[in-house]
């Protein structure tokens, strides 16, 4: 398997510098400062491509663990909310919650939750930031 890139460049102090980010592969790149990270300032954040990154594996996993139980899906979308905060030790992130909605032919509401816990679990980005509490929300399409 491949190894993947980013890069990210900083010019300046915290307060007035800034800088971009970007994919290895082209994909993406972006401005950010210190306003858009601690602040609503215009530009992206690490914190937003963290929760990119794990909705999108969320998705892709949660699609197999469907698939392989018989079940495979019209679509998922996830949203993953960030949650960065400072306390005593400095800043951190905190937590992650993840909501999902599923369009699934054919499955209940408990078992699409059973099936998102599974993934959640397994999902690659999810062990990763197995560090941050990671909370999960469901739902169907349609229900």
């Amino acid at each position: 398997m491949p190894t993947r890139s980013a890069e990210a460049v900083w010019n300046g102090d915290l307060m007035e510098g800034d800088g971009t980010m970007s994919f290895g592969s082209g994909a993406f790149e972006g401005p950010y400062s210190f306003g858009s990270r601690m602040e609503d300032g215009p530009g992206t954040n690490p914190e937003e491509l963290i929760g990119a990154a794990h909705a999108g594996c969320f998705s892709m996993q949660l699609s197999g663990v469907l698939s392989e139980a018989g079940h495979p899906p019209q679509s998922i979308q996830t949203r993953a909310r960030v949650s960065f905060e400072k306390s005593d030790g400095g800043w951190a992130i905190t937590g992650i919650r993840l909501s999902t909605e599923g369009d699934v032919p054919g499955i209940d509401a408990s078992a699409f939750a059973e099936h998102a816990n599974v993934a959640k679990e397994i999902c690659p980005v999810s062990k990763a930031l197995a560090g941050v509490k990671i909370n999960l929300e469901t739902s169907l399409a349609g229900g």
